[in-house]
């Protein structure tokens, strides 16, 4: 229905707009410093891509399982929200590849070489890297050993660079693979200093891309590259919940920013839509209120946009219409879809596939793009899930493609991932073997790592550098993955809370 009328609400110190982690998080810190603070999502869950879904008893990840070790961003924030002694190192078995062939039609399941950097080898003659593409393309991968370097640390296109010295077989077969399953995108589609920091260094000081490779793995400190929390990773989101309203702040849910313009007097009007009853004035909601459309104007004192990208942009074009360079060309977002499994499935007590497998893009008879074996990866939820009982989980979707899982129901697209996790797995699995399955889409996934968007954010940043009461950020801003989003919400929230210092 349409909206009623306009719900005014006191003004606010901040408003964040978007509950995901990084709103969260940004909400925390301006919350900690006293300061009143209203989040807004559009959703009826916070989290984002971080939440749990519950099947057959079990309570599971819909999205992040874990976080990199890169940094120590995650750790010291899960330290501080009480959840540190509950940080959990995954099996170390590895994953491995499901790729084309190497001779005739088929597919083959290897291994994922054990020195490699987003695939790329370090010892392009190992075993392993020979197993996934062959002697031939291995000995083309090991002349990028005897070329010299022509262009010192300035390549931008990770796909070109690999291509360049070591082969069309490695980009494809090695690199793709990750590159895929990481960042839903093709390696030619991505930027170097974006996906592999330091590479470029490294490749001048090695002299080789190889060389590069091993020179990053030395230097790397010991320890798994991912970790997890007992429980699963949305206990996060309910510990960053609950000391939101320790301290006060509001988190409205329903709630979805359509508007935002500053005043004449420097504050901030934020327009929102609203379906759920407890949002809306009493006067406009109806007796049954959920199923009313209530329009919300929400003042503040500064605004934190933490929301997807297509949001984000559409709210600061509302903002600032005077920014074409900033809210230009972005690169579109892209679908990606998880289906998770629970499966009575003995047969995968062995982790026959180790932790999980990525495909290669064309592999016959395997549609989704990688499989996470979760009870194999995490030895709590092994416990959780009891003997023989399994949790699988299928990613579908690449940037540039339609998503194969887009037009399929939900009884449909169950049998997929199950004839997908047999072909991949190397078990024979049915529905007979089924407990429960969800799936869980995320419609708006822009790649921090594509190529042009380094200078689309500098830009962005550089306008935003302007204005001390309005501050952006999320994956598409400060990179993939927790150990990036954290920081940058973080920072994000420090300009806005040096200004009220500042005062």
């Amino acid at each position: 229905m349409s909206a009623q009328g306009n719900s005014a609400d006191g003004r606010h110190d901040v408003v964040v707009i978007g509950a995901g982690v990084a709103g969260l998080v940004a909400a925390r810190a301006c919350a900690r410093l006293g300061l009143s603070v209203l989040v807004v999502e559009a959703s009826d869950a916070a989290g984002g891509c971080v939440g749990p879904t519950e099947i057959a008893g079990l309570s599971l990840d819909t999205g992040a399982e874990g976080f990199a070790t890169r940094n120590d961003a995650v750790a010291t924030l899960l330290g501080e929200l009480g959840l540190g002694g509950d940080i959990v190192d995954p099996n170390p078995a590895g994953a491995w590849l499901r790729l084309p062939a190497l001779h005739g039609n088929g597919a083959l399941t290897v291994p994922m070489p054990k020195l490699s950097l987003l695939g790329i080898p370090g010892s392009p003659l190992a075993s392993d890297v020979v197993a996934a593409i062959g002697w031939k393309a291995a000995i083309r991968a090991y002349l990028d050993r005897l070329r010299p370097v022509l262009t010192i640390g300035t390549e931008k296109n990770l796909g070109e660079l690999v291509e360049k010295r070591m082969g069309s077989a490695v980009l494809d077969r090695l690199v793709a693979p990750i590159s895929g399953g990481v960042y839903s995108a093709d390696p030619r589609m991505l930027e170097v200093d974006a996906v592999a920091p330091g590479l470029n260094a490294a490749f001048t000081r090695a002299g080789s891309l190889s060389g590069a490779v091993s020179l990053l793995k030395t230097e790397a400190k010991p320890g798994a590259g991912v970790r997890g929390i007992r429980g699963g990773m949305h206990r996060l989101v309910d510990a960053l919940l609950a000391e939101l309203a320790h301290y006060g702040a509001e988190v409205r849910l329903g709630a979805r920013a359509v508007g935002l313009r500053e005043e004449p007097n420097g504050s901030w009007l934020v327009s929102a839509e609203s379906t759920r009853a407890e949002s809306a004035d009493t006067e406009s909601a109806s007796a049954e209120g959920a199923a009313e459309s209530v329009a919300l104007q929400i003042a503040a004192r500064a605004v934190i946009v933490a929301t997807p990208s297509t949001a984000a942009l559409g709210l600061l074009a509302d903002a600032r219409p005077d920014w074409d360079e900033a809210a230009g060309d972005w690169a579109a977002g892209s679908s990606v879809e998880i289906v998770t499994l629970v499966l009575d499935a003995p047969a995968l007590d062995s982790a026959p596939r180790g932790t999980g497998v990525l495909v290669g893009a064309g592999t016959p008879g395997t549609t989704a793009k990688a499989l996470t074996h979760s009870t194999a990866k995490w030895a709590w939820l092994a416990e959780a899930a009891g003997p023989g009982r399994h949790v699988v989980r299928l990613s579908y979707g690449r940037i540039g493609e339609v998503n194969p899982s887009a037009a399929l129901g939900d009884d449909e697209l169950t049998a997929l991932a199950l004839r997908d996790a047999s072909a991949i797995l190397g078990v024979e699995l049915d529905v007979t073997q089924l407990v429960g399955s969800a799936r869980t889409p995320w419609r708006d996934a822009l790649s921090h790592a594509a190529l042009g968007q380094k200078d689309r954010v500098a830009a962005l940043r550089a306008r935003l550098e302007e204005e001390p009461t309005l501050a952006v950020t999320g994956s598409w801003l400060g990179g993939t993955g927790l150990a990036s989003v954290i920081p940058d919400a973080t920072e994000a929230a420090g300009g806005i809370r040096r200004h009220f210092v500042h005062l």
